[in-house]
């Protein structure tokens, strides 16, 4: 019984790829410093991370190619889009168009205020060069109750030096009861939808600018848990997780179990296997210091010195 609520937790929360609305704008500068690469894959099935987006392309471009004439009129998908389906699924054509048909669908109806709300206000948000985080998080669906949990102090996304983006989320600063008592299981599962169509829309721009290929590392901090998360925010994690990879294939890196509790940290080995499997093989347990120092994430925001030591100490807990 002393084990269910931190277990509880760490899978809540490595299924989260939560909202990513506290976006910090750090561009690498790619002409100055070649793209470095590790050799833990970005995703199940897929590439490397620090792979050059051009030799990726290059090795997928016939089944990007019969992908881009699956694609309806007035649907918008990259060719980054594309690949991503293509690299989820190797050597199986007909599976890749399937899926890519299936996520069409979803952004044509279901998804197609997310998917809309997303570029706008990613459009917005990069207008003047930088990043004005303020229109991605009030364009947010059900902003206006969500945002008051769901902010810097709990969950901020970064950017490694590398480029690509780091997801940190400290859930024990989301008083997730109190949210879902004014907001439905459905409502927070589109907030995380429109986050994860933001992560997408960057990460993929990203890949095409910078000539690497972009991954989202999950970084989820398991200091200060003291309860399981409430049952309906498990409920909207678990349905946003349930669609990740099927709308969003081949982007997520990584996901890192930071500074678990000293009382787990002897059974890591038999809590790898409850995870699902996609996420087992990206699984990472590690003490992160510099995040556990910090009372709160949003220095990871302001403070150039502080994201400095914490994307440093990401990069060095990644298997080389």
């Amino acid at each position: 019984m002393i084990l269910r609520s931190p277990i509880a937790l760490a899978l809540a929360s490595a299924l989260l790829a939560v909202p990513t609305l506290s976006l910090v704008s750090v561009v690498p500068n790619a002409r100055s410093r070649p793209p470095s690469a590790t050799r833990l894959s970005a995703a199940a099935k897929g590439y490397r991370i620090g792979a050059r987006t051009e030799g990726v392309l290059i090795n997928n471009r016939y089944v990007v190619e019969e992908l881009r004439k699956a694609v309806p009129d007035g649907v918008v998908m990259s060719e980054i889009d594309l690949l991503r389906f293509a690299l989820a699924h190797p050597d199986d054509e007909r599976a890749a168009e399937e899926a890519l048909r299936g996520a069409i669908r979803w952004r044509q109806t279901r998804g197609r205020r997310i998917v809309e709300s997303a570029r706008d206000a990613v459009e917005k948000a990069t207008a003047n060069g930088g990043w004005d985080n303020d229109h991605v998080r009030d364009a947010a669906p059900h902003a206006d109750v969500i945002n008051a949990f769901i902010t810097p102090r709990a969950v901020v996304t970064t950017s490694t030096e590398d480029g690509d983006l780091v997801y940190v989320i400290r859930a024990s600063q989301i008083n997730d009861r109190e949210m879902m008592d004014k907001v439905t299981v459905e409502q927070v599962c589109d907030f995380f939808l429109y986050a994860k169509e933001v992560h997408n829309i960057v990460a993929n721009r990203r890949s095409a600018s910078t000539g690497r290929m972009c991954s989202v590392i999950f970084a989820n901090d398991i200091s200060g848990v003291r309860k399981a998360p409430d049952s309906r925010f498990s409920k909207a994690l678990t349905s946003s997780s349930d669609q990740y990879e099927s709308l969003y294939p081949s982007l997520a890196g990584p996901t890192m179990i930071l500074n678990l509790p000293l009382i787990l940290q002897a059974f890591v080995g038999l809590l790898k296997p409850l995870f699902p499997k996609s996420v087992q093989e990206r699984l990472v347990f590690k003490r992160a210091p510099v995040l556990a120092s910090l009372g709160e994430l949003t220095p990871l925001g302001r403070d150039p010195d502080v994201r400095r030591k914490f994307v440093r100490e990401i990069k060095g807990l990644l298997p080389s």
